[in-house]
């Protein structure tokens, strides 16, 4: 061989040694600059609180600020999108609800511009937070076994009341419906507020509400708790049985919201985030902030926050198929 080739060789090699461990010592510094995190919720929302109590402790475990950007729209679609569409470094992530991830595909999905399962790579589950079927004070209904006797009796008025078309609040209502066998009308309000207004009104007999909407009012005695939609009783509703201990087997949902990342994140920057939000997650302190707001911390790993969204999104779907629910 030449000597002119064989050092062209060496230089070609050492260059190509150079660049990989380069890349190497990119990884490994990780993280090396802020790393901002999307909300897609206005500022004060339960998820919104829950990054915020974790935001310290992310920024303490790696090392650099963590800036919280809140964006909020089109059921999560605009915040979750500008996250698919960023550079898949570790240093955009967005707190995703279940909506997005999950309900939004089977719904719209011509209005999305990225694919929820293809174009994001999970990080972990940050919260769970349960359901709970309410009826007002004026209202003669004071259980599941009333509200199925007067469903299955055609009770005229019978009505319950959710937080908006395709929220998990109206999945909720309709896997009710569902589960119980009944066509009790579902009626959609822009919001948990003005559903909650007029089931305490009497306006509306029933809503299914999540915890930090109803729990005060629960335990003022305004509302009565008819049902929690978890799999196992709350906390903060130890009284209050499941839907499923009141005869709707395998009856479970729950509103929930995680980390992702852009596809094509590396693994080894996923473990690194994974690693620091299931630290903050553990801490007493953020616990405590967290159940509060009538959630529950629920950290995963990755692989099992994507087997949870792919689970999640079938369920969902058969629902919203067999109950003919349209997007508006």
């Amino acid at each position: 061989m030449f000597p002119s080739i064989r050092q062209g060789m060496i230089r070609t090699l050492v260059v190509a040694l150079s660049l990989s461990l380069s890349a190497i010592e990119a990884a490994n510094a990780y993280p090396d600059q802020p790393i901002k995190i999307i909300v897609t919720f206005p500022p004060g929302g339960s998820a919104d609180i829950v990054i915020r109590a974790l935001q310290p402790l992310l920024s303490e475990t790696l090392r650099q600020p963590i800036v919280i950007e809140n964006r909020a729209g089109a059921g999560g679609n605009i915040g979750i999108g500008a996250v698919a569409q960023a550079a898949p470094d570790g240093y955009t992530l967005g707190v995703a609800a279940a909506g997005v991830l999950t309900v939004n595909p089977h719904l719209n999905r011509a209005a999305m511009a990225f694919d929820p399962i293809k174009d994001l790579a999970p990080v972990t589950l940050l919260a769970e937070i349960p359901f709970v079927l309410v009826s007002s004070q004026q209202s003669a209904i004071a259980s599941v076994a009333d509200v199925i006797a007067k469903a299955k009796a055609q009770t005229a008025g019978l009505s319950i009341g959710h937080g908006g078309n395709g929220t998990a609040m109206h999945l909720t209502s309709a896997l009710f419906n569902q589960k119980a066998g009944v066509g009790i009308q579902l009626i959609a309000y822009r919001g948990t507020a003005p559903a909650t207004t007029d089931v305490l009104a009497g306006h509306v007999p029933l809503a299914v509400l999540d915890i930090p909407a109803s729990k005060q009012l629960i335990g003022d005695g305004k509302l009565k708790a008819l049902g929690v939609s978890a799999a196992k009783r709350v906390a903060f509703l130890p009284d209050v049985p499941t839907l499923a201990e009141q005869g709707l087997s395998g009856f479970e949902s729950v509103g929930w919201f995680g980390i992702v990342a852009p596809a094509g994140t590396p693994p080894d920057v996923i473990k690194t985030l994974n690693a620091a939000f299931v630290k903050a997650l553990s801490d007493p302190a953020a616990i405590e902030k967290i159940r509060v707001l009538g959630a529950e911390p629920a950290p995963t790993s990755p692989e099992a926050f994507a087997k949870f969204i792919q689970s999640e999104s079938v369920k969902w779907g058969r629902l919203i198929t067999e109950a003919g629910i349209k997007a508006e």
